[in-house]
């Protein structure tokens, strides 16, 4: 598993891409700081399914307090969170 800032923030902002385009919007252009639900690109279900890729992709299980907009709320957060768990 790679551990690289940057490479965990281009694999968030690939699959934040994804679920958008399978709703229909182009989220191309989100910002690693821009709050992910608040940008109207994905619905609560393609946050669920964002978090569940997430615990998968980083093999990281999330307990129920860890899933909070600090942590998975943007691009950077969810960067972050994983370097400070995994790292």
């Amino acid at each position: 598993m790679n551990l690289d800032r940057d490479a965990i923030k281009a694999a968030v902002r690939a699959k934040v891409i994804e679920l958008a385009k399978n709703l229909g919007m182009d989220a191309s252009d989100i910002g690693d700081d821009d709050l992910i639900p608040a940008t109207g690109y994905v619905d609560s279900a393609a946050i669920l399914e964002l978090v569940v890729w997430y615990e998968d992709a980083y093999q990281m299980p999330l307990k129920q307090e860890e899933i909070n907009i600090d942590n998975l709320g943007s691009i950077n957060s969810m960067a972050d969170f994983v370097i400070k768990r995994k790292g």
